[in-house]
């Protein structure tokens, strides 16, 4: 269970730093968020790829669950700058 939630923290992260790559501008939002955001995202992603009737019959690195998740994390992230605002960001 420990190796399944420090996995999903990983992942979090890498989606969560993916999608705000991706996002134009500077986001001022911290690490912890990053990867909460990101691990929504990734969540959301793939259970919206299943619900679409994807389905990883070779059993590799899922690659459309995981562009999906970098995809909601970026509506994520643009959702939480626009309740908080950009505390911070410099235009």
């Amino acid at each position: 269970m420990l190796a399944t939630i420090l996995g999903a923290i990983v992942v979090g992260l890498i989606i969560g730093a993916l999608a705000r790559l991706i996002m134009p501008g500077k986001q001022n939002i911290g690490v912890i968020m990053t990867v909460t955001l990101g691990a929504l995202g990734s969540l959301a992603g793939t259970w919206l790829c299943y619900q679409f009737g994807y389905s990883n019959e070779n059993g590799g690195f899922a690659i459309i669950p995981f562009l999906v998740g970098i995809i909601v994390a970026v509506v994520l992230i643009a959702i939480y700058l626009g309740v908080t605002g950009r505390r911070g960001a410099r235009r």
